[in-house]
């Protein structure tokens, strides 16, 4: 990770939304090689850095400030005139996965629309392959745009079937029924959409959930454990995290039994690295 990404903000200019500091700065680049995890893909966009979404587990809040994860957002204002410098020498063909380390689609984008305007960027000039990663049913506001794309998929995560459990490790994210519902109509509006359930956390009751996730009609879906015995949480959450986690004996042994009874139903969900492979 570059290390000015996280890096503590210090922009020229800031405002608020809800509980998140939004500063204002210009990156030196919007498109990243993909590298490690990413590595089908050729580049990764962020058009931001930190996320007011604030998951407890997010891996990326381990490269900030942990204490303050969730409660600042970085808007890299130049990112569009930075992909527009790219029309000389066009993305044709490229892979591009939106977003690594933050959400596209957090709350401050439904103001600024940067990312609406990056895809239409990437879709006019580059037509690149797309995957869109977001847990925001704010993504349905760009469906007209996913259909101009030569190959795109939007990738909807959702962790749990439980909201006692989304509240404690994803308290700052929108409810586990309006992703779904955002998901499907993706899917209905013939864009081809995936169910990514990274990291799977606590499930409440397995058979419920997998019903739930077919009631969308997808058909592409993705898991990959939640390790709970690391203990590692952003500030604040440890506590309750390890009490839910307990009580619901979410161990490796009932992971592998909740995603065993999801397979029963849904035989072709990806699993870990394989299943994030670029379009």
């Amino acid at each position: 990770m570059q290390h000015d990404l996280f890096a503590a903000p210090t922009p020229p200019r800031r405002t608020k939304l809800g509980h998140s500091s939004i500063h204002y700065k210009e990156a030196s680049s919007i498109l990243s090689p993909a590298t490690g995890f990413m590595d089908s893909y050729d580049f990764t966009l962020n058009p931001y850095s930190g996320c007011s979404f604030g998951c407890s587990y997010c891996y990326a809040a381990f490269f900030a400030l942990r204490e303050q994860w969730g409660y600042w957002v970085n808007v890299k204002e130049n990112a569009l005139a930075l992909l527009k410098k790219r029309r000389k020498k066009p993305l044709l063909d490229k892979a591009v996965y939106m977003s690594s380390v933050t959400d596209p689609y957090q709350p401050i984008d439904k103001e600024l629309e940067l990312t609406r305007n990056l895809l239409r960027e990437l879709a006019d000039y580059h037509q690149v392959r797309l995957v869109v990663q977001t847990r925001s049913p704010l993504v349905t506001r760009d469906i007209d745009l996913f259909g101009r794309f030569p190959a795109v998929q939007v990738n909807m995560t959702i962790t749990t079937d439980s909201e006692r459990v989304r509240k404690v490790f994803e308290p700052l994210c929108p409810g586990n029924k309006v992703r779904l519902q955002a998901i499907q109509r993706v899917h209905e509006a013939g864009i081809p959409a995936c169910i990514t359930m990274t990291p799977l956390l606590p499930v409440e009751d397995a058979h419920t959930f997998a019903q739930a996730l077919l009631a969308t009609g997808i058909s592409r879906f993705i898991v990959q454990p939640f390790h709970a015995e690391r203990g590692k949480f952003t500030a604040g959450t440890r506590e309750e995290a390890v009490r839910i986690t307990q009580e619901l004996g979410w161990t490796t042994a009932r992971y592998d039994e909740v995603v065993a009874i999801i397979k029963s139903y849904i035989p072709t969900i990806g699993e870990g690295k394989s299943g994030f492979a670029a379009i």
